[in-house]
C-alpha cells in the first residue's frame, strides 16, 4: 500500500524526520508542512553566528534547497495546520484538507510573552525564529544600549552576541542566579562572573514593572531599582509547547503532547517528537518534556522510524549545550536532586568539569569548556554504579578508566 506520512512543522525535528524516513528506505508519499517561509534550519546558530556574523540562513539550513525535490518530500511552507480529524484521518491546511495514513506532531514551541505594561512596544524583541534573529541583529551596533531580560540559555547567548556586535548589555533575571533550571547556583555564579568581565551588566533577583516609552522602548521600569535605559529589550523568558492542535484533536497532552517511549500519542496513527513532546525518559523513570537541539533531532528521526519499521523505545542523552563568550558549556543528567557537588579541572583558568552526586551516583555532569570529557562522562553517569568522589575530583585519574573499573 502507498501510504501517506503528513509532518505537522518544518522546524529541526520536522525536517530530520522527513530526512529518515526516505533514509529509512520508506517509497510512500512524505509531506512536511510549516508555518515559516523558510526550509527547515537548525535553531541553535539563532542566538549566536546569525547574530554576530553575515552568514544568513544558509549556515544554519538542514539541507540544499534541491535536497526535497530530489527526495519527493513535498514541502509546504506558509501552511500551517489549522486542524486535525483524527476520525477522517486528515489535516486542514490552506483552507483545505490533506489525507495522512500516519501523521507526525513536530509542533514545537513558542515564546513565553513578557506580563508587563508596555510589552507591545515596538523594539521588543523575542528570539525564536530566523526572522526575530534578523530583526534583532539589524538593531545591535556599537554603542546601543540592549537589555536582555531572562538569565537562561537564550538571553546569555544573545547577550555575548550582543557585546561581540558592539552593544551596551544589561541582563536582568528574576531569580537569583543564572540559568537557574539548568545548573547549580555555583555554576551560575561562575558565568555571572564570565559575562561581568565580558562588560555584561547583570542584574539578579529583579522585578519587572514595566516598560516604558513613547512608541517604542526606552527604559525597562525595575521594583525598587532605578529605570535601565533601553534601545532594544530582548525577552527570553523561556517556551510553552504548541499542543493546542492536539488538545483539540482529542490527543493526551499535558505540559506537552504524551507520547509512549516509541513517540506513539494516544491515537495509534499519530506520534509526536521535538520540544512539543511529553516522553517517558529511562534514565529519570519519569516523563518529561526535552527544549533542546539534540532531543529535536533524535527523536524526530527515531520516531520516524518507528512509524515506518519496527519500534524501537527512544532514550534520550540528556545532553544540552550552550555557548556564551567563546565559553562551551555541556550539561546531562538533571541536577534536581543531589547532594554533593564534585569539582574536577581549572576553574580559574576557565577548563573544568562539576559532578552532581546523590548517594554515590552522579545524577548530572557539567562541562566548561572540556568538551572531549563529555562522552566518558555521560557513560559513568548512566551506568548508576556509585563512585569516589576522590578520584572524580582527580585529573590525574582518567574518566575513561573508571569507566571500566
Amino acid at each position: 500500500m502507498n501510504e501517506t506520512i503528513v509532518i505537522v512543522g518544518a522546524g529541526h525535528a520536522g525536517g530530520r524526520a522527513a530526512q529518515a524516513l526516505r533514509a529509512a528506505g520508506f517509497a510512500g508519499r512524505v509531506v512536511l508542512t510549516g508555518e515559516e517561509a523558510y526550509q527547515p534550519y537548525e535553531r541553535p546558530p539563532l542566538s549566536k553566528e546569525l547574530i554576530v556574523t553575515d552568514a544568513g540562513l544558509e549556515k544554519a539550513r538542514l539541507h540544499d534547497p534541491a535536497y526535497y525535490e530530489q527526495n519527493r518530500i513535498d514541502l509546504l511552507l506558509r501552511a500551517p495546520v489549522e486542524a486535525i480529524d483524527p476520525k477522517g484521518k486528515r489535516v486542514k491546511a490552506r483552507g483545505g484538507w490533506l489525507a495522512y495514513d500516519k501523521l507526525l506532531l513536530t509542533t514545537g514551541a513558542r515564546v513565553r510573552k513578557l506580563p508587563v505594561p508596555g510589552a507591545d512596544l515596538s523594539g521588543l524583541f523575542y528570539l525564536r525564529d530566523f526572522d526575530d534573529t534578523q530583526a534583532i541583529r539589524s538593531r545591535l551596533k556599537p554603542g546601543v544600549r540592549a537589555v536582555v531580560i531572562g538569565g537562561g540559555f537564550i538571553g546569555l547567548e544573545t547577550a555575548a552576541s550582543a557585546v561581540k556586535r558592539g552593544a551596551s548589555v544589561t541582563v536582568l533575571e528574576v531569580a537569583d542566579r543564572l540559568m537557574g533550571r539548568a545548573v547549580a547556583p555555583e555554576m551560575g555564579a561562575w558565568f555571572a562572573e564570565l559575562h561581568r568581565k565580558k562588560g555584561v551588566d547583570v542584574r539578579l533577583s529583579v522585578r519587572i514593572k514595566a516598560i516604558e516609552g513613547v512608541g517604542k522602548v526606552e527604559r525597562v521600569v525595575l521594583d525598587g531599582a532605578e529605570p535601565v535605559p533601553a534601545d532594544i529589550v530582548v525577552a527570553g523568558i523561556g517556551i510553552v509547547p504548541n499542543v493546542e492542535l492536539a488538545a483539540v484533536a482529542g490527543l493526551a497532552v499535558g505540559n506537552g503532547i504524551v507520547v509512549d517511549e516509541f513517540g506513539r500519542t494516544s491515537d495509534p496513527a499519530i506520534w509526536a517528537a521535538g520540544d512539543c513532546a511529553l516522553q517517558p525518559n529511562a534514565f529519570l523513570g519519569r516523563r518529561m518534556r526535552l527544549e533542546s537541539y539534540q532531543n529535536a533531532q533524535d527523536q524526530g528521526m527515531a520516531v520516524a522510524r518507528n512509524m515506518v519499521g519496527a519500534p524501537k523505545p527512544y532514550e534520550d542523552s540528556l545532553w544540552v549545550w550552550s555557548d556564551q563568550h567563546d565559553v562551551n558549556l555541556q550539561m546531562t543528567g538533571a541536577p534536581e536532586d543531589y547532594d554533593k557537588l564534585v569539582w574536577r579541572g581549572d576553574r580559574a583558568g576557565g577548563a573544568f568539569m562539576l559532578f552532581y552526586m546523590k548517594g554515590g551516583r552522579i545524577v548530572a555532569v557539567n562541562t566548561v569548556n572540556l568538551g572531549r570529557e563529555m562522552k566518558p562522562a555521560q557513560r559513568l553517569m548512566q551506568s548508576k554504579k556509585a563512585f569516589d568522589p576522590a578520584q572524580l575530583a582527580d585529573p590525574n585519574v582518567k574518566l575513561l578508566k573508571l569507566g571500566r573499573e
